[in-house]
C-alpha cells in the first residue's frame, strides 16, 4: 500500500495533511499525483465526487509551484460558487506550512472588486468559476500568460451547466505548453470533445467503471401514479430514520411545494433553487450543513457543486430527461466511503429509463413497495418501544419527579399503562397513516404498439433527422426524453427510431409536424447545438440511410 510519503511530496505538505488525518492515498490520489509529480503529460481522470479529487491535483501543484514568481501559475476552473470555496479551503490546509503560498478564489455573487485587488497584489493559484474567470480576462485583470496548469474540476459539470463557450474563451487565453488536468464523474461526449480540443495526447486514469456510479450506492424504486409522488415520498420517510439527503425535483415549483409539505408534515425541510440570490443560497446551504434541516429539495441546477460527505439518502422525486445526470445526483451520497442509497420515484411508463440507468451504471436496481399505512404504524411503534426501553435512566436527575408520578399511576396495572403511554405517543402518526390505502402499481401497464401505417386508432407520424448519434451518445430513452422536454412535456406520441453514428431519425405524431423544427431552435444537448430537420419516411415507416450499424427501435406505448 502506496503512503503519501513515498509520493515524494515535500516535508510541508505531509506535515499539513498528517495533521488533516490523511494516512493513505485514496485510488485516484495513488494514481494521479505521482502522473503529474513525474510527466507533463496532460491527464484524465475520471472519477467520483468524494473520491479524494481536490488532493489529485492539488497536493502536486502545490509541490511544485514557483513561490519566487508571483503571478497565476495554476487556474483551477469549477462549476459553482461552493466548489471554488471548498477547493480553496482545501487547498490552503494543504499549503498551510507552505511560506508565502497566495492563492484568490474569484466567482459570481460576490463584488468584484476586492476580486480584482487580490489579483494585482499577486496570486500563485487562481480558482474560479468559469464566467467570473471570463469576466476578468475581459477586464484584463487576469492574466494568464504564465500558467502552467490548468485544471477542469468537475468538467462535465461545467458542460452541462452550460459553460461551452466560457472554457473555450479562457483556454485559448492560456499557453499552448501548459499541463491540463481534466477530472470529471462521467465521459460525456462534450468532455471528450473538450480534451480531443485542448489536450495533447493525455494519459487516463479511471477510478471504477466510465459512467458509472458510485460503487456503495444502492439503488431502489417505487412504482406508483403520477398523483401519488408525495404520498410515496411521505411514507419512505416515515420508515427511515435519521434520514439527512437531497429530494430532486425538475422544477422550482415542485420545490416549494414538495418542501412546503414536509414541513407541514413534520419534517425539517430546506429548498434550493435557481430563484435564490446568493445570499439566500449560503443561508439555506449553512441549515443544511448544520443540520438544522435534515432534508434539502433542490433542483439539479441548484444542487450543483454541493460538497456535503455523509448524506444518507438521495430521492428523484421524478427521474431526469438526461439519465447521465442520474448518475451525477446518485453520486451525492455513497461518499467518503460510506453508504448511500438513491431513491427513485417512478410512474407506470418509466421501466425503459430504469433498464437504461442499470445498464449505465452497471448495477441492479430494487424495485420495492411504497409501505402501507399499517406498517408505517407497525414500524413506529416498534421504534417507539425500542427507544423507551433502551433508554438510559438518570436516577438522580428524575429521583425528585418520581413520587408524584408513582401517585398519578397509582391504580394502574402494567398492561393498562403501557396502553396509555402508547396511546399519548401514537396518535399524530395513526392519524396520518392509519386508514392510508395502498398506492403501490402491482403491474405494468399492458404495452400496445402504435402503428404508423394507422391501425390502433389511426395515428399518423411524421418523420424527423437530428444531427446526434452514437457518437454523441444518444440512446432511445434520452432521445425520447429531449424530445418531450423541447416540446414543454406536451406527451407527444413517439414512433420508430433510428440511432446511427453521427446523425438519427425519428418519427413523431402528425399534429406536432408544423412546428416541430422551432422547437428545438437554439436547443443544445451535451454542449452541442442541435439541428432538426424533416425527413421523409420510405416503405412502412422505415428510412433509407446508407451507414452501417444503424439500429431501428420500435417505441412501445403503454395504457395508463
Amino acid at each position: 500500500m502506496s503512503t503519501f510519503e513515498s509520493l515524494g511530496l515535500h516535508p510541508f505538505i505531509l506535515r499539513a495533511i498528517e495533521e488533516l488525518g490523511f494516512e493513505t492515498p485514496t485510488q485516484v490520489q495513488g494514481k494521479a499525483i505521482p502522473a503529474i509529480l513525474e510527466s507533463e503529460q496532460d491527464l484524465i481522470a475520471l472519477a467520483q465526487t468524494g473520491t479524494g479529487k481536490t488532493a489529485s491535483f492539488g497536493l502536486p501543484v502545490i509541490h511544485m509551484m514557483e513561490m519566487d514568481v508571483r503571478h497565476p501559475q495554476a487556474l483551477i476552473l469549477c462549476p459553482t460558487r461552493e466548489l471554488a470555496i471548498q477547493i480553496t479551503k482545501d487547498l490552503a490546509s494543504y499549503a498551510k506550512y507552505v511560506k508565502g503560498f497566495r492563492m484568490e478564489a474569484v466567482y459570481g455573487g460576490t463584488p468584484i472588486s476586492g476580486q480584482i485587488r487580490s489579483l494585482k497584489r499577486g496570486v500563485h493559484v487562481v480558482v474560479a468559476t468559469p464566467g467570473r474567470a471570463l469576466d476578468l480576462i475581459n477586464r484584463r485583470v487576469l492574466d494568464l500568460s504564465q500558467i502552467k496548469w490548468v485544471v477542469l474540476d468537475e468538467a462535465d459539470e461545467m458542460l452541462n451547466m452550460g459553460f461551452q463557450k466560457d472554457l473555450d474563451a479562457i483556454l485559448s487565453e492560456t499557453p499552448e505548453d501548459k499541463q491540463t488536468l481534466l477530472f470529471s464523474a462521467t465521459m460525456a461526449p462534450a468532455v471528450s470533445r473538450i480534451a480531443r480540443k485542448y489536450m495533447d495526447n493525455p494519459r487516463e486514469i479511471a477510478i471504477g467503471t466510465r459512467n458509472s456510479g458510485a460503487k456503495k450506492v444502492a439503488h431502489e424504486f417505487y412504482m406508483v401514479h403520477a398523483r401519488d409522488r408525495y404520498e410515496a415520498v411521505k411514507r419512505i420517510l416515515g420508515m427511515i430514520h435519521g434520514f439527512y439527503g437531497i429530494i430532486f425535483c425538475r422544477t422550482r415549483q415542485d420545490t416549494l411545494a414538495v418542501a412546503r409539505k414536509l414541513n407541514q408534515d413534520g419534517h425539517k425541510a430546506g429548498v434550493l433553487n435557481g430563484d435564490f440570490s446568493q445570499a439566500q443560497r449560503d443561508a439555506e446551504m449553512r441549515r443544511f450543513r448544520e443540520k438544522e434541516v435534515q432534508i434539502l429539495v433542490a433542483t439539479d441546477v441548484a444542487a450543483r457543486g454541493l460538497d456535503v460527505d455523509d448524506l444518507t439518502h438521495v430521492i428523484n422525486f421524478e427521474l431526469p430527461d438526461d439519465l447521465e445526470v442520474y448518475i451525477h445526483r446518485s453520486g451525492r451520497t455513497g461518499r467518503a466511503g460510506k453508504s448511500g442509497i438513491s431513491v427513485s420515484i417512478i410512474h407506470t411508463r418509466e421501466m425503459g429509463k430504469i433498464k437504461a440507468l442499470e445498464r449505465m451504471a452497471g448495477k441492479d436496481f430494487t424495485r420495492k413497495s411504497v409501505p402501507t399505512g399499517k406498517e408505517i404504524c407497525e414500524h413506529f411503534l416498534m421504534q417507539l418501544v425500542t427507544n423507551v426501553a433502551t433508554a438510559d435512566v438518570d436516577e438522580a436527575r428524575i429521583a425528585p419527579f418520581m413520587p408524584a408520578i408513582y401517585e398519578r399511576f397509582e391504580g394502574m396495572d402494567r398492561e393498562e399503562l403501557i396502553k396509555h403511554f402508547i396511546s399519548a405517543e401514537f396518535g399524530r402518526i395513526s392519524e396520518s397513516f392509519q386508514h392510508a390505502p395502498d398506492i403501490n402499481v402491482r403491474r405494468e401497464p399492458r404495452q400496445r404498439t402504435f402503428d404508423r401505417g394507422g391501425r390502433q386508432g389511426q395515428e399518423a407520424f411524421a418523420g424527423f433527422s437530428i444531427n446526434l448519434g452514437r457518437i454523441d451518445n444518444l440512446t432511445p430513452p434520452r432521445l425520447m426524453g429531449f424530445i418531450n422536454q423541447q416540446l414543454r412535456r406536451k406527451r407527444v406520441r413517439i414512433g420508430r427510431i433510428r440511432i446511427d453514428q453521427r446523425s438519427s431519425h425519428f418519427e413523431v405524431e402528425s399534429r406536432y409536424a408544423q412546428d416541430f423544427e422551432t422547437f428545438f431552435k437554439g436547443a443544445i444537448f451535451d454542449g452541442v447545438e442541435v439541428k432538426v430537420k424533416t425527413a421523409k419516411k420510405i416503405g412502412g415507416g422505415d428510412y433509407r440511410d446508407r451507414r452501417r450499424g444503424g439500429r431501428n427501435f420500435d417505441q412501445k406505448r403503454r395504457r395508463r
